[in-house]
C-alpha cells in the first residue's frame, strides 16, 4: 500500500496530544473527588470492568481519528483484477528477406499462418492490432476484436525492402496509445522519472507488443531506443527471431511480392519470373543476419521475453507460449473511502458507548 498525500500523516501527531489532554483531564477531576472514610466502600460500589467502561470509548475514538487521518492521506492499494481492455500488437516483419525458403514454403507464409492461428485462438474480448514493417512501419489494423478484419490484413501482406524494427516498436506504442489513455504516444519522449505510476517497479500496462523479425535493424530509430520508450510507458515487448542460419533462395508468391520489387534489383533483368521465382538474382541473395542480441535487449529492457524460432513448428510453439497472465493485471485502487468508513464506524461506536456507560456525571 502507498499514499498519494503522505505528508498528511503529520496530523498523527495529534494522537499523543489527545492522549496527554485525556490524562490531564482525568487528573484534574481527581481534585474534586469527595473524601470518604472507607475506600473499601468505594471499591465495593464501583461496577466491574470500570476501567474498560471509562477508557474504551476514548481508545475507540483514537482509532477513529487515526483511520480518518489515514483517509486524508489517500491510501492506494494494488489489487489483481481481470481486464477486458487487453490489447496485443503484432508487429510483423514484411521485409523481402521474409521470402527466404529455408522455412517451407517461405518465412512470410509460415509467419502469416502462425499469426492467423494466434488470432483465431484469442478470447473475444482481447483486442489485437497489426503493425507491418519493412523499411517503414505502419499500423495496418488498430486494436480490434474483429477477427475477420485482422485475418484479412494478415493474408494481404506484401513485402518491401529494409527492416525498421525501431519504427515498428514506436508505431506499436502509438497503436496502444489509441485505446489506452495511460500510454503516451511515441511522439512524446518520456523521461523515466516523468510519472510515479509509470516508473513503479513491477507495474505493467495490460497491453503488450510482439515483434517478429528475421533480420537486423537497417533503417529508422534504433530498436533499443524505441524499446526504452516502451519501457518508460511500462509496455512489455516480446521479440521473436525467426528463420534458420542456412541461406536459401527467396521466393515470394505473387500476393507477397511488393510493388517495388523491380526497383530494388530483386526482380533481376528478365521480368517477373526471371531472377525471382526460381531463386535467381544472385546479387540480392544477401542474407540478413538475425540480431539476437538486440532482440534480447529489447525484451529485457521492457520486461518481456525473447524467443527463437528456426522452423514452422517452433514458431507455432512460440505463439502458443506467448504470456496470457496479463489478463489479470495489478491496478492501483484508491481506498480512501474504506478508511473513512472505518473511522466513522469507530467514532460512532465510541460516542455510543460513551453515552451508554457514562450518562451520569
Amino acid at each position: 500500500m502507498s499514499l498519494l498525500w503522505p505528508w498528511f500523516l503529520l496530523l498523527l501527531l495529534i494522537i499523543p496530544l489527545l492522549i496527554a489532554l485525556y490524562i490531564w483531564n482525568l487528573r484534574r477531576k481527581r481534585k474534586y473527588v469527595v473524601r470518604y472514610s472507607s475506600l473499601a466502600l468505594i471499591r465495593e460500589a464501583m461496577p466491574k470492568h470500570s476501567f474498560w467502561r471509562r477508557h474504551l470509548p476514548f481508545i475507540l475514538f483514537l482509532i477513529a481519528v487515526t483511520s480518518l487521518i489515514s483517509a486524508v492521506s489517500r491510501p492506494v492499494a494494488e489489487i489483481e483484477v481481470p481486464l477486458s481492455r487487453t490489447s496485443i500488437i503484432l508487429a510483423i516483419d514484411i521485409s523481402r528477406s521474409m521470402c527466404a525458403t529455408d522455412v517451407s514454403p517461405n518465412r512470410l507464409t509460415v509467419a502469416q499462418d502462425a499469426a492467423l492461428s494466434f488470432i483465431e485462438d484469442q478470447a473475444d474480448d482481447v483486442r489485437i492490432g497489426i503493425v507491418a514493417f519493412a523499411g517503414f512501419a505502419e499500423i495496418v489494423v488498430p486494436p480490434t476484436n474483429d477477427k475477420e478484419i485482422l485475418q484479412k490484413a494478415v493474408e494481404n501482406f506484401t513485402t518491401s525492402i529494409g527492416t525498421a524494427i525501431g519504427s515498428a516498436t514506436l508505431k506499436s506504442i502509438d497503436a496502444i496509445a489509441g485505446i489506452n489513455e495511460q500510454v503516451t504516444p511515441s511522439a512524446f519522449d518520456l523521461n523515466v522519472g516523468s510519472s510515479d505510476l509509470e516508473k513503479e517497479v513491477g507495474f505493467y500496462q495490460p497491453d503488450i507488443i510482439v515483434v517478429l523479425t528475421d533480420g537486423a535493424n537497417s533503417r529508422g530509430p534504433l530498436p533499443l531506443d524505441a524499446a526504452q520508450q516502451a519501457a518508460n510507458r511500462q509496455v512489455r515487448v516480446y521479440t521473436i527471431g525467426f528463420g534458420s542460419t542456412e541461406p536459401e533462395p527467396m521466393v515470394c508468391t505473387p500476393q507477397q511480392l511488393g510493388s517495388d520489387a523491380f526497383n530494388d534489383g530483386f526482380g533481376g533483368g528478365g521480368g517477373f519470373g526471371g531472377g525471382f521465382g526460381g531463386g535467381g538474382g544472385g546479387g540480392f541473395r544477401r542474407f540478413l543476419i538475425l540480431d539476437e542480441q538486440t532482440l534480447q535487449g529489447m525484451a529485457d529492457l521492457t520486461g518481456g521475453t525473447y524467443y527463437r524460432a528456426e522452423n514452422a513448428e517452433q514458431l507455432y510453439d512460440v505463439f502458443v507460449d506467448l504470456p496470457t497472465e496479463f489478463v489479470l493485471q495489478k491496478e492501483r485502487l484508491e481506498i480512501t473511502v474504506l478508511f473513512a468508513i472505518i473511522g466513522t464506524l469507530f467514532a460512532s461506536v465510541a460516542i455510543g458507548l460513551s453515552f451508554l456507560w457514562n450518562r451520569f456525571p
